[in-house]
């Protein structure tokens, strides 16, 4: 094992992949000259030339396109964005052709594309800047979803992402890039759509994804002084979902509470919800509990924002709550 930061993981995860397979390229703001906006591409241009690790305008929509058209030709495009609130602007080149056109050809066409870059609040970034929109993805059919926690989820999901013959979403975050953990030294991937047990524990189930579920492994190292024993599920794929890890978990536990750092309405918690209490509702002792933002745009007052996302002592009281305690 090598400890490496998250942004060196992403790194290494697309220089394999490039050297493994010449289809291959990265394109976005930033990549090449400045080794990304985050440091999460440096060294690729010189390694790789600007033919493949591609300068971009400041032009979503356009850049988006360019990556289908090629992905749709041969070519397996990994397309970034400097955050996932400026993939709005080309949103119609991932729902409209991204998405859709394996089932539009008639399966003519594949479109192997990963757009990744970071999601969510990343401090005082205020409201347009701080939008998880995980779930907006997930919604549509034809992409899959991928929200690693750590480098070494990062890089093994990334390599398959990469390989995938489909569309994926691939979301980190700007207050993960300089986290650091163990990755393995020689070639690995992790399968996409397989949920992590990052902690095992008898009395709840806590399932979460990303960089929010730091304030879960917080929360359980407290309640671990309290004698409650929690399980922590990482989803690592949001679509497709492992629902199966969360059905075994839930049903030695008896109780769930689900921690995601998005608005309340109609979100990835909301889905995990229905599919538990809807396939094994007799195993629940208490009501499923789901933590989420505040049901506003993120503030920009760090006071404000502190109150507007969930951390630990939420997840604690959430626990204490289906507990009856």
């Amino acid at each position: 094992m090598k400890t490496l930061q998250f942004r060196q993981a992403i790194a290494e995860a697309m220089s394999e992949e490039m050297r493994r397979d010449e289809t291959i390229y990265l394109m976005g703001e930033e990549v090449a000259e400045y080794n990304g906006a985050y440091k999460a591409s440096k060294g690729m241009l010189d390694e790789f030339g600007p033919d493949r690790v591609i300068d971009t305008p400041i032009s979503e929509l356009g850049f988006s396109g360019i990556g289908v058209g090629s992905a749709m030709n041969g070519n397996r495009p990994i397309i970034e964005f400097m955050t996932f609130n400026f993939a709005l602007v080309g949103i119609d080149q991932i729902i409209n052709n991204a998405a859709k056109i394996r089932q539009m050809s008639g399966g003519q066409f594949n479109c192997p594309i990963v757009f990744r870059g970071p999601t969510a609040s990343a401090g005082q970034l205020a409201a347009t800047h701080s939008q998880a929109f995980e779930s907006w993805y997930a919604n549509c059919p034809g992409l899959k979803v991928v929200v690693p926690s750590n480098p070494n989820d990062a890089k093994g999901l990334l390599k398959s992402a990469i390989r995938d013959d489909d569309p994926v979403i691939f979301m980190e975050s700007e207050q993960m890039y300089g986290d650091k953990g163990e990755v393995p030294e020689g070639e690995y991937t992790i399968p996409l759509g397989v949920a992590d047990i990052r902690r095992e524990g008898t009395d709840v189930t806590i399932v979460s994804f990303g960089k929010i579920i730091k304030e879960a492994d917080k929360a359980a190292d407290e309640l671990a002084k309290e004698n409650i024993s929690c399980e922590i599920i990482d989803l690592r794929t949001v679509k497709p979902m492992d629902s199966e890890a969360i059905f075994k978990s839930v049903k030695k536990t008896n109780r769930l509470v689900v921690l995601e750092e998005a608005w309340p309405f109609g979100n990835v918690a909301t889905e995990i919800t229905y599919q538990v209490q809807s396939n094994i509702f007799d195993y629940l002792d208490a009501p499923i509990v789901k933590i989420n933002t505040a049901d506003t745009p993120a503030p920009y007052s760090p006071v404000l924002l502190e109150e507007w996302i969930p951390n630990h002592r939420d997840v604690i009281e959430a626990v204490k709550k289906v507990l009856y305690k």
